[in-house]
């Protein structure tokens, strides 16, 4: 696990003073109490603000692909990484319509801050929904998180395994060893590695009380010894979120932060709501500011051959028609979608697959239709929209990938019409 003393050691940007106690505990403080995490404003001028602020360190946060401390506490000072929070805990709550709005503008500012904070809110959102962390594990950290940002992810996927979605078991293990458990194994594409106060590590009990492999997701601080982030990820777009390896050798935890199922009788989950949207949601965003600069160059843009800002010509103006045509077309699937689940509409929650393919396939064409209509400028590095490129291309693999979305959708469709 990369150090709070490291990260001081890479140079003064590498961690805000706000953050100077962000290094994960090795356990729940008693002394905490339960702190009410403060309702943010969530008006469109305060999330423009978290946007503008986001974006001015987006660039350099993908040139060097360091940890994006600085975005993660502008995230966190506008109360944002703690919107998944239920009730029961003091927590605002997060409503399926507004995790469209706020991870829409996270995206348009820096989409690796926004994807780490789309993992912690999720987690929340599964804490409030269906509560399995040890209580007062669970409770300490929210009562830290209303002082500084906790990051927490499901660390699930492995080098060899590949995607848990596609079934299989993971070969990561628990095993009890007197009053807790021994966490043994090496996961892959952690997102938010170096940052995590909580790995919540998808592991596999071989000999499981019940006589058969039992799996959960076991409750890892992340400064515990043996856990050490590996870093892997070296790729084409969202180069900042810190998707790395990680290896967890030897890692001792207390007996409650693992609680195994037997494997016949594990389900797809239930997922929060309020957070099912927020991924495809944050890949518009990424198109809208490919189309923001695609709009200010053409404006500024005057070839001496036409005399006057490219803005002014029809072909221009009909390519950013066209991309408006796809982002209006995905934003309003996202968020009428939204609005049916915030009403109770379990067909509409069912969707959601569908929604994420068609959602991010409109991003990512409308910001290759961007790129096409600029030519070269539209791949320098200069500017920012072969950032933008790079980034969308990521939805992609974002699970449920397109072939199993598509899989999903074929086989409930054929159930339904079933004679």
């Amino acid at each position: 696990m990369t150090t709070l003393d490291e990260r001081r050691a890479a140079g003064p940007e590498a961690v805000p003073d706000a953050l100077a106690a962000t290094d994960a505990p090795a356990g729940p403080d008693a002394s905490d109490p339960l702190v009410t995490p403060p309702a943010p404003d969530l008006s469109d001028a305060a999330l423009a603000r978290v946007t503008a602020r986001l974006a001015s360190t987006a660039e350099e946060h993908d040139r060097t692909a360091a940890f994006p401390w600085r975005g993660i506490a502008a995230v966190h000072e506008a109360g944002l990484l703690t919107l998944g929070v239920g009730r029961r805990y003091g927590g605002p709550g997060l409503s399926a319509v507004d995790a469209v709005r706020v991870f829409a503008a996270l995206g348009q500012g820096d989409p690796a801050v926004a994807l780490i904070a789309a993992m912690t809110v999720l987690q929340h959102g599964l804490q409030d929904r269906a509560p399995w962390w040890p209580e007062d594990v669970y409770r300490a950290l929210v009562a830290r998180s209303a002082r500084e940002p906790q990051l927490l992810n499901a660390v699930r996927a492995e080098p060899e395994w590949g995607a848990p979605a596609r079934g299989g078991l993971p070969a990561t293990t628990v095993r009890r060893d007197g009053d807790g458990w021994v966490l043994e194994g090496r996961k892959g594409f952690a997102t938010g590695s170096e940052g995590l106060a909580y790995h919540l590590v998808w592991a596999v009990d071989p000999d499981g009380p019940s006589g058969e492999p039992e799996v959960a997701h076991a409750v890892v601080p992340g400064g515990l010894p043996g856990v050490r982030v590996v870093r892997t990820w070296d790729h084409l777009g969202q180069r900042a979120t810190s998707t790395h390896d990680v290896v967890y050798d030897r890692v001792r935890i207390p007996l409650d932060h693992f609680r195994g199922t037997p494997v016949q009788q594990q389900g797809r989950g239930d997922l929060p709501h309020g957070s099912l949207l927020s991924v495809p949601a944050l890949y518009v965003g990424v198109a809208r500011a490919a189309q923001a600069f695609l709009v200010r160059f053409a404006h500024e843009r005057v070839p001496g051959s036409l005399g006057r800002p490219i803005a002014t010509t029809e072909r221009i103006q009909t390519v950013v028609g066209e991309v408006e045509a796809q982002l209006v077309g995905a934003e309003e699937l996202l968020l009428g979608l939204a609005a049916r689940i915030d009403a109770g509409d379990e067909r509409a929650a069912g969707r959601a697959v569908v929604a994420k393919l068609l959602a991010t396939r409109a991003a990512v064409g409308a910001v290759e239709t961007a790129v096409a209509a600029l030519g070269n400028p539209g791949l320098t590095r200069s500017n920012p929209l072969e950032r933008h490129l790079r980034d969308v291309l990521a939805s992609r693999v974002h699970p449920p990938q397109d072939d199993l979305a598509l899989l999903l959708a074929g086989r409930a469709a054929l159930a339904a019409g079933a004679p």
